[in-house]
């Protein structure tokens, strides 16, 4: 069993938790990757325990119900994986919403943009259906820049939901640049001239085409740029921002980041609709456990790509990957967890990439 020494070894050292807690969190993520589901009945399957199945559900239930975590030690140590204090980042905030029966399940998400998906940071669960307020995304991004700082943000992305007067004068007043998506009637104000939609500025534009408006205008109280681009099917996209409009378009969607990611945690990887839990304490924390599990195994498929390359495969004429790095580093890692009791050379080799190269500041619990 060195092998699962090795691994709580590596949580220890990062969470700072008692042993019978670092016990339980290893061999959760054990079942998490064999089950490849964060429903409980799922892991309690696949934990490697000799307690009954019966059993092994219930501590789930009682540890995501009685233990509390400190996200801030998450966040810190998810960041010390991908990223050093001097790197520039985009940061991309979105919402993923699913009912539960009667229960609305309403996620609220920072990440930072990386090499094609988001790496996630901080999540905040709302207890109400639909859209975030201004002040609940000024607290999300709050919170990163308390532990982060801003001068590493290049830039903030979000779609039309999130564009507002209070988060973007926040935003300014705070120099903080970003790149953000609005509604074709979001109303505008040219100097002297009579409001106008921004939809009316590029009436003209044609397929394929991308253009950036000539001036300033005024939006959600600010002197801000607009940015515009209709694809193929002539669908309009208008970008508003108040840092370079000429790069406005193709920063913009590098969103999509965030909505790979959350396919990553639903239904291309550990199936998050699928938890019966709608308690949002407690589904906070099951995010960690989620957030965890993402990111080893897309740090292990970065890993595995260096000394094998991923295969491409053709689709409508063009040369892709046949996996992400995250789906090749989750097989590695499903294949590693299964064979834990084995005494093979890569898992040795796996483990390394588990635990960032500087520890992440440690906090009592």
């Amino acid at each position: 069993m060195k092998n699962i020494s090795e691994l709580k070894q590596i949580l220890g050292q990062q969470l700072n938790w008692h042993k019978a807690r670092i016990d339980f969190f290893s061999q959760a993520l054990i079942g998490l990757f064999l089950g490849k589901s964060i429903n409980f009945r799922e892991i309690a399957i696949f934990m490697p325990s000799k307690a009954s199945i019966d059993s092994r559900y219930k501590r789930i239930q009682r540890f995501f119900s009685g233990f509390e975590f400190d996200f801030n030690i998450f966040a810190q140590w998810i960041f010390s994986l991908f990223f050093n204090a001097n790197d520039k980042i985009y940061i991309a905030i979105d919402r993923t919403n699913w009912f539960r029966g009667k229960s609305k399940i309403n996620i609220f998400m920072l990440s930072i943009c990386y090499e094609g998906i988001a790496i996630p940071i901080f999540w905040r669960l709302l207890s109400k259906a639909g859209n975030s307020t201004g002040q609940e995304q000024i607290e999300l991004v709050e919170r990163f820049i308390k532990h982060f700082g801003s001068q590493q943000i290049v830039g903030v992305l979000a779609d039309r939901e999130f564009p507002n007067a209070q988060f973007i004068t926040w935003l300014q007043e705070n120099n903080i640049p970003f790149y953000m998506r609005i509604k074709h009637d979001a109303m505008v104000h040219i100097k002297r001239k009579k409001f106008k939609t921004a939809g009316e500025l590029f009436v003209d534009l044609a397929r394929t085409e991308h253009r950036i408006f000539n001036m300033r205008v005024t939006i959600f109280h600010q002197n801000l740029f607009l940015a515009a681009s209709k694809n193929e099917k002539d669908e309009l996209m208008i970008i508003v921002t108040n840092a370079n409009p000429k790069v406005a378009i193709a920063t913009y969607l590098r969103r999509w980041e965030i909505e790979c990611l959350f396919q990553a945690l639903k239904q291309r990887g550990f199936q998050l609709e699928s938890t019966h839990v709608t308690h949002l304490d407690r589904l906070e924390k099951i995010i960690g456990l989620l957030d965890i599990a993402f990111c080893w195994a897309h740090k292990v498929g970065e890993w595995q790509a260096i000394k094998k390359p991923i295969k491409l495969k053709l689709i409508k004429k063009q040369k892709r990957p046949q996996n992400s790095f995250f789906k090749y580093g989750l097989d590695l890692m499903r294949d590693f967890m299964s064979n834990l009791r084995s005494n093979f050379q890569p898992i040795r080799e796996i483990l390394k990439h588990l635990a960032p190269k500087s520890r992440p500041v440690e906090t009592e619990i």
